[in-house]
């Protein structure tokens, strides 16, 4: 089995630390290929991050389908930017790690709290959060005050940022499982998991087993009707999406 994971930014750092985290939850016989688009916003903190995301997100899709023999794919940015574009251009199984820290979360525990980034970022969980049917499990979305780069330039601030305000979540917002809302959070699990004495996710690792379990099941992505692939036009500037738009 070989299951494409694909960090939406260009940040290799985050990247690699998403890639270690796969291969840790992963079974033995499954290979993990984790990569970055060449082009796209160095962090996905916005809506403009997520939309510039996408194309290259789309672009690791086609290649991963049609040339390097992935089973499954995962998307790896908590707003999950471009997931159903995703879907629409393979009927392999594709996961968001956001879809699957909720899913995770349901069978662990009747409320979380999500910790996050900059507060500027709170209005792209909310939505995603409303989208999965999830509004009611949520008892607050939590910023940090601190943007994705921040984290990875001083790591233990991080840490200190995402303690408080997961503690914060627990006895102030009645939280009984927390989700990191950014897959450059993985490395803070286990270490918030001995502090805070309550379930904590990360998006990559429940994605990870659901996308094995997909796989071995034989699951497909519909192509009846809502996903199937996009109707033959003419579109410019896009060359990677030539063959799928005109060849029908």
């Amino acid at each position: 089995m070989k299951i494409k994971i694909i960090n939406p930014n260009i940040t290799q750092a985050m990247t690699d630390s998403v890639h270690e985290t796969a291969l840790r939850c992963a079974d033995p016989e499954t290979e993990i290929i984790t990569v970055n688009p060449q082009n796209g916003p160095e962090s996905i903190e916005c809506f403009m991050d997520e939309y510039l995301a996408v194309p290259g997100v789309v672009e690791e899709i086609l290649k991963g389908d049609k040339t390097e023999g992935a089973d499954a794919f995962i998307i790896a940015c908590f707003g999950d930017p471009g997931l159903a574009a995703a879907r629409e251009v393979t009927d392999k199984p594709v996961l968001g790690i956001c879809e699957s820290a909720i899913t995770a979360a349901r069978f662990t525990a009747p409320y979380f709290s999500i910790l996050s980034v900059l507060e500027r970022s709170r209005k792209v969980t909310e939505d995603i959060v409303k989208a999965y049917g999830a509004a009611d499990m949520c008892r607050s979305i939590r910023s940090t005050g601190l943007s994705v780069l921040e984290f990875g330039q001083d790591p233990q601030k991080g840490l200190a940022a995402l303690a408080e305000e997961g503690r914060r979540a627990v006895k102030e917002d009645g939280a009984e499982c927390l989700l990191l809302g950014c897959a450059g959070f993985v490395d803070f699990v286990d270490a918030l998991r001995q502090e805070l004495k309550v379930p904590v996710m990360d998006g990559v690792s429940p994605a990870v087993k659901f996308a094995e379990a997909l796989v071995k099941m034989g699951a497909k992505t519909s192509k009846i009707n809502t996903w199937r692939a996009p109707e033959p036009k003419l579109l410019r500037g896009f060359a990677f999406m030539d063959e799928l738009y005109s060849k029908r």
